[in-house]
């Protein structure tokens, strides 16, 4: 829990970051072993990356589609 603790201060202390650099940092604590503790805020760094999220959506769809999100903008 303390790497997501770690990552939502680093969220909110650093606004201007990207959206990609957000769902970098995002992905780079759940990989890490941390738990999203906050739904709304996975699903807002996935609509600031042009997705179309449901508030039903499951949380680990959500996180797959930012990956490929990231993918994509990495690839190109």
């Amino acid at each position: 829990m303390t790497i997501w603790r770690n990552w939502f201060k680093s969220e909110t202390a650093g606004r201007a970051n990207s959206e990609y650099d957000r769902a970098r940092d995002l992905l780079a604590a759940l990989d890490r072993g941390g738990l999203p503790l906050h739904p709304s805020r996975i699903n807002e760094i996935a609509r600031d990356l042009g997705l179309e999220v449901s508030r039903k959506a499951p949380l680990h769809e959500t996180i797959e589609r930012i990956r490929a999100a990231l993918k994509r903008h990495d690839d190109y």
